[in-house]
């Protein structure tokens, strides 16, 4: 039975999708382009109407710092605002970025990280800067201390599980790969996270991360149609189950919903099942995400648009 297309909110040409990590958040859209012009009280006002939504305050974090000269404007908010804790943990998120990009030191970026989290113990996102930097230039060590503190102060924070998920991936299994201890990890989360958490679909990522790390060791072919990757018992078994939560979820206004369904279309147009892939498509609309895309032997937007031409059945 083919499981209705959900509503997408407002009309888009099908022709039509975009890369953008603002996803589906306007204000956060507007914001991010105003910093990049020196307009940063934009992103002083959306923090300041964030509050403790501590996922879509780590979200919309991440995308203000990757505004060209994030870092110079967010220390010109700081020159006006001392002591202002949003100044402070947006410019060790945009020192981070900088530092992942090789364009500033571990050090710095990490120093930035601590006094952002010194101002605000209580909120997760400074350690989710220290996280994405410990993710590319750290160690494992340093991806787990960072996690476990946004997770003592957020135990199902979005973003730090996707980020664990990936870094996991990466590890070297014993055992058989069905046993990987990212598995293990993403079913952990999902059971320990409340009914309507997306965490639902962490054993999905997890999936698609370890095929990003097999196919680029060669383990397996970068063509997802010429890999058993997606139809194995254990791929079967986690996308059901996420599919099947999502048609029950309700709670459409996460700020990360973007990505998981892009995650979830992934693996449906991938294990064959294109009714599902449809129903997911219709409700991505514009808002492809780079990650899952861009783990085969083609260029993402192309991989994207032949997905979703063949689920939909048409361009």
């Amino acid at each position: 039975m083919t499981p209705p297309p959900r509503s997408i909110g407002r009309p888009w040409r099908r022709g039509r999708f975009a890369f953008d990590p603002a996803l589906d958040d306007a204000e956060l859209a507007a914001a991010r382009n105003a910093l990049a012009q020196g307009r940063w009280s934009a992103a002083r006002a959306l923090l300041a109407e964030t509050g403790e939504d501590w996922d879509r305050r780590g979200h919309r974090l991440m995308v203000l710092a990757e505004a060209r000269a994030s870092v110079s404007w967010a220390r010109e908010w700081q020159l006006a605002e001392p002591d202002s804790a949003a100044a402070a943990t947006l410019l060790a998120c945009a020192s981070t970025l900088r530092a992942v990009r090789g364009k500033a030191s571990y050090e710095s970026a990490r120093e930035q990280c601590l006094v952002a989290a010194r101002l605000v113990p209580t909120d997760p996102s400074p350690w989710l800067a220290q996280l994405v930097l410990a993710r590319t230039l750290g160690t494992g060590d340093d991806c787990a201390r960072a996690f476990d503190q946004v997770r003592a102060r957020h135990p199902d924070h979005h973003h730090a599980h996707h980020l664990m998920a990936a870094a996991l991936a990466e590890r070297d299994g014993g055992g058989g790969d069905p046993l990987h201890e990212v598995y293990d990890f993403a079913d952990w989360a999902a059971e320990q996270a409340p009914a309507d958490s997306p965490l639902a679909v962490l054993p999905v990522v997890a999936h698609a991360e370890r095929f990003r790390v097999l196919a680029a060791s060669g383990a397996v072919p970068r063509n997802p149609a010429e890999s058993q990757h997606w139809h194995t018992r254990k791929a079967r078994q986690v996308l059901k189950a996420a599919f099947d939560w999502w048609l029950e979820w309700e709670g459409e206004d996460h700020p990360r919903q973007q990505i998981d369904l892009n995650y979830l279309a992934h693996a449906t147009y991938h294990e064959g099942r294109l009714a599902e892939a449809a129903a997911l498509f219709h409700r991505i609309g514009p808002h492809a995400t780079r990650a899952p895309w861009s783990y085969t032997d083609r260029d993402p937007k192309q991989e994207f648009r032949a997905a979703r031409s063949a689920a939909l059945g048409s361009p």
